[in-house]
């Protein structure tokens, strides 16, 4: 630990001291944690959390986040755990947005406790890990199927006593139903091989496949391939055969200030279907890829130390299955990809990765593309990620803003939520996937950490690994020379300038490399969104709230001008062109 981590950290215990508590709290601190044998289970590994609310418009394992909105959550991990067994809470367990029990503020809270059950993986690589294995949500704690949970339990904490109860998960999450194949909707499911090598276990990717219109009557045609990355889809979204419902109550969102947006989502969505029926709009497949692992909603589409090659799985076994069992042209001039956040990064990143697979990449507000900007932070130059450097002050990071600057988070709320649900980037959260994917395996079979997650300090070893196998702005500058050719003309950048992220910083960094480049130059494009927030994809006519539900058509043009400029002689052209 550095000395001004080390200055910062006892400000904070110093700080803490200071708060007014009775003598003896920290000796009355007994919350009791078990589940009831009613449930038929046992030697259960995983985390358990114990989570408080000041309000009961929801359960409290629905009301955790890590801005100003934050609920109290507490963790603890638990091996081999039999009914009825007591799991006790202390001052020594480390939460958020208060690191102990001991802080929480007087008043009434709603309680609950959750386990986020933990399987074993005997990897590949020698190491044996326990982690959480998606069950169909998409790698979510408060609502995967097979975790326990407890009814909310109301209590009172004052000044004058520390918490001390018993609570009782007798409740269990239910399974989610795969969802049903439609006329235009299909869903596959595939065993990867070489996923399942890694893992020690069978693993598995799906997709969901929309088929054009006139597919059943031209059994002739083969069609060119829309791959639309993202986070972990239920279903194929923004698709819908019908129009609003007109019985639907409107509801406000609080992200874009918009009143009934549900039913604009909805409208959206069958404008799409009806624009997909026009005579003259291109006859593609398009699919949304299920790719959970068991550190997120998805592995980043990349090959990676700690979660495998799903890279390679996706490129070369769910899309050449996918092409085969729907007539798919099945070469690379014919396969683009598009998506936003995660599926920005996971755009360009598989685009440079397998330049040949595919003919274009559409990659809107992505994820850190280069790790001199990763958000705030410059992973190669700053000695600390939570902390501004300074010899005297002290100033938090920022983490997250609106399109006028005020900030709601900073960089430690995201890494200290995060380290409440889950050590060694089990927490299923933001910069935990990103170390997951991005990191060497350290020797315990987990992800080597990109800097200490209480302290915020970095490890200079893991950024230079990070730099060399996944800052893609360092890649390509690094590999220009044999990338170029393969890549020219296939990259698109979009990033609003007050993304939410501060993820137009990196673009910026990567525009400078691109617009250098002279040999060959790229012949792409990036555009800003002005004063545009997170998730704004290049449309400079409309709100961001409404361009951000027309990813599956806005990009048509541009890949249509790409097939015609660069599809090789003899190429299909026609027989997916029909009206």
């Amino acid at each position: 630990m550095n000395s001004f981590s080390k200055f910062v950290l006892l400000l904070s215990v110093f700080v803490l001291s200071c708060q007014p508590k009775s003598s003896d709290q920290a000796s009355k601190i007994n919350i009791s944690v078990s589940y009831s044998d009613s449930l038929n289970l046992d030697h259960l590994d995983g985390r358990i959390l114990l989570v408080f609310a000041d309000n009961n418009k929801d359960e409290p394992r629905f009301q955790i986040t890590y801005n100003l909105k934050a609920q109290p959550v507490f963790g603890k991990n638990v091996d081999g755990l039999k009914p009825n067994d007591q799991v006790v809470f202390n001052e020594s367990d480390f939460g958020f947005p208060y690191e102990s029990l001991l802080d929480l503020k007087p008043g009434e809270y709603y309680v609950q406790a959750v386990l986020h059950t933990y399987e074993t993986f005997n990897l590949s690589t020698g190491q044996t890990v326990k982690l959480p294995m998606d069950n169909g949500e998409g790698q979510q704690w408060n609502k995967s199927p097979g975790n326990l949970f407890s009814k909310p339990i109301k209590i009172e904490i004052s000044n004058n006593s520390a918490p001390n109860f018993d609570i009782v998960m007798d409740q269990i999450i239910p399974e989610i139903p795969e969802p049903e194949d439609t006329e235009w909707v299909k869903h596959v499911k595939i065993k990867s091989e070489l996923l399942s090598k890694f893992w020690g276990r069978d693993m598995y990717l799906g997709a969901h496949v929309l088929l054009p219109k006139g597919f059943n009557e031209h059994p002739e045609s083969k069609y060119p391939l829309m791959v639309f990355h993202g986070h972990f889809p239920s279903d194929f979204g923004g698709f819908r055969t019908t129009p609003p419902d007109p019985n639907l109550e409107p509801e406000y969102s609080d992200r874009f200030g918009v009143e009934g947006y549900n039913i604009i989502e909805q409208e959206e969505a069958y404008n799409f279907y009806k624009r997909w029926n026009e005579p003259d709009f291109p006859r593609f497949l398009i699919i949304e890829i299920q790719h959970p692992t068991p550190y997120y909603d998805d592995s980043y589409a990349v090959n990676s130390a700690s979660q495998g090659p799903y890279g390679d799985a996706i490129t070369y076994e769910l899309i050449p299955h996918i092409e085969a069992l729907f007539r798919g042209q099945g070469e690379g001039w014919s396969r683009f990809l598009y998506g936003g956040s995660t599926g920005g990064w996971e755009a360009l990143a598989v685009q440079v990765k397998y330049p040949e697979e595919y003919n274009g990449c559409f990659a809107a507000c992505p994820d850190p593309i280069d790790f001199r900007a990763y958000c705030l932070n410059n992973i190669y130059e700053d000695d600390n990620a939570y902390f501004a450097k300074s010899n005297h002050n002290i100033l938090e990071i920022p983490g997250h803003r609106d399109y006028l600057g005020n900030v709601n988070a900073s960089v430690k709320d995201f890494n200290y939520l995060e380290l409440a649900l889950g050590d060694k980037s089990r927490s299923g959260g933001q910069y935990d996937i990103w170390e997951a994917t991005y990191s060497p395996q350290a020797a315990d079979g987990y992800p080597e950490p990109i800097w200490d997650k209480y302290t915020g300090d970095i490890n200079p070893e893991v950024a230079a690994y990070w730099k060399e196998n996944f800052d893609l702005r360092h890649i390509l500058e690094r590999d220009w020379d044999k990338l170029g050719e393969n890549l020219k003309g296939k990259i698109h950048i979009y990033c609003g300038d007050m993304d939410n992220y501060y993820l137009n910083n990196a673009v910026y960094l990567m525009e400078d490399f691109l617009e250098s480049t002279t040999d060959p130059y790229y012949d792409g494009d990036v555009d800003y969104g002005d004063r545009a927030e997170h998730c704004w994809n290049g449309d400079q006519e409309n709100p961001n709230h409404i361009s951000r539900l027309r990813y599956n058509s806005m990009y048509v043009p541009k890949i249509m001008k790409r097939i015609v400029e660069s599809a090789p002689e003899g190429a299909d052209l026609t027989s997916w062109r029909y009206k």
